[in-house]
């Protein structure tokens, strides 16, 4: 059984699924299959940028 490496994102990348996910166009589960990542990480990433975008 081989391991799985975890993979790491750009900034970049986190703040775009961030965006489209504060957008609302589409579901988390939409975003997941979209962009390859689980709906609980865009959810965590959404939550990051809110709490950023106070201190901007």
């Amino acid at each position: 059984m081989t391991k799985k490496s975890r993979r790491t994102h750009s900034p970049a990348f986190k703040a775009k699924v961030a965006l489209a996910a504060v957008k609302g166009d589409k579901t988390l589960a939409e975003l997941a299959q979209l962009f390859d990542v689980h709906p609980n990480q865009i959810t965590i990433w959404k939550n990051q940028l809110l709490e950023g975008a106070a201190g901007v």
